[in-house]
């Protein structure tokens, strides 16, 4: 018997580009990262480049009790002597209510008493803070503008060093 074998063609290879990814945005990346990693080195040790905040020491603190009452007027007192030093009315002291909203926020959502008091800080460099005692959370005011930062730093007037 005669079986006719089918010849089979030999399979050309393909011979072409194998598809990498791309050298150069690897290159450019990997330059990018060396380039961050050597220049936090280089500013961590020389001190060049680097921005310290410079609070310096407290010029004068105060620990204040703020309350509300039903009338929505806001109620300053001093948390030591119990002195009233202010009291804000209905639809005044915007900053001082939004600023008591947020910080209220937080106080509830750390389950603690609204009877802790806030501490109020006027630094070396100038700038206000505002401190919950209850829930460690700090506010530093200037960074909303100064009149916002004079609404708390007028309750430092009398205080310490504060003019």
């Amino acid at each position: 018997m005669n079986v006719a074998v089918a010849s089979e063609k030999p399979k050309k290879e393909r011979k072409g580009r194998v598809p990498s990814f791309p050298r150069f945005p690897l290159y450019s990346a990997l330059a990018l990262v060396g380039f961050a990693l050597i220049a936090t080195i280089f500013g961590s040790v020389t001190d060049i480049g680097t921005v310290r905040n410079g609070l310096g020491q407290p010029v004068a603190i105060r620990d204040v009790v703020i309350t509300r009452d039903a009338a929505d007027s806001v109620t300053v007192t001093d948390a030591m002597s119990g002195d009233e030093i202010a009291v804000i009315g209905s639809g005044e002291g915007g900053f001082v209510r939004g600023a008591l909203r947020g910080l209220d926020r937080m106080r509830l959502v750390a389950e603690v008493g609204k009877d802790q008091p806030y501490r109020i800080i006027k630094w070396e460099n100038g700038w206000v803070s505002l401190s919950d005692t209850g829930t460690g959370q700090r506010l530093y005011l200037n960074a909303f503008g100064p009149d916002n930062a004079a609404a708390f730093e007028a309750f430092l007037k009398n205080y310490g060093d504060v003019k």
